[in-house]
């Protein structure tokens, strides 16, 4: 598909058929991918396909609480886990969630992490949580997610491991001064991504300066 077409239509799944998907196109998934931009391009991932069906459980077992308190967050009406305000819900019950309540039999489980020697985190330095070395992996993520669309497959990439990194760890032999920094699953879709909404351009482009005028407010933006 051309590249302004799987732009518009790369959202995420969740929920896959059983229909398995061979090594060889996780391996041609990761070989496209692998041409992802990094800083200074020193191509700071690693990857570990997840296929044993008792890992897959205890990371699953693993992420669980996460998304938990993911949800109950949620019912606060604040994004859950974000720096500025958010806060602990007094109740948080379980939550269900296919991919962790199936993650044995999701057809790819991959976790991602990066060589932080490898990640040139220049705002590491000021007063608030460091945000650009991710711009040094997540771009790879995001690849694999557009070479499986490519393949007629879907993913969607989470971060819950990420909040239990000391407890998946050992279990995964992550090696020394590494982060993890996604979990991506992917498989046939059991249903048609539905339409993408996303904002229109004008909303959150402007000219100059964030308090600038918007940028092509006469229309134009995506759906």
């Amino acid at each position: 598909m051309d590249i302004s077409s799987a732009l518009r239509t790369t959202g995420a799944s969740r929920t896959f058929t059983a229909d398995p998907v061979p090594e060889d196109v996780v391996v041609a998934i990761l070989d496209d991918a692998r041409f992802a931009p990094s800083g200074g391009n020193r191509q700071p991932w690693r990857v570990v396909v997840v296929a044993d069906r008792a890992l897959r459980r205890q990371l699953g077992d693993l992420m669980q609480p996460v998304w938990d308190q993911y949800t109950a967050r949620s019912a606060l009406g604040i994004t859950p886990f974000n720096s500025v305000d958010d806060r602990q819900p007094d109740d948080v019950p379980h939550a269900a969630n296919p991919l962790l309540d199936d993650i044995e039999t999701v057809p790819v489980v991959l976790v991602v992490a990066a060589d932080l020697r490898r990640v040139a985190l220049v705002d590491g330095g000021l007063d608030r949580p460091p945000i650009v070395g991710g711009a040094s992996i997540h771009p790879f993520c995001w690849s694999i997610l557009l070479a499986a669309h490519d393949r007629g497959l879907g993913g969607v990439m989470t971060t819950f491991l990420s909040r239990v990194e000391p407890a998946a760890a050992p279990l995964l032999g992550l090696p020394e001064d590494h982060a993890l920094a996604a979990t991506i699953f992917l498989g046939v879709p059991d249903r048609p991504v539905a339409r993408l909404r996303r904002r229109e351009v004008p909303t959150f482009a402007t000219v100059d300066r964030f308090d600038g005028p918007a940028l092509g407010a006469g229309g134009g933006g995506a759906d």
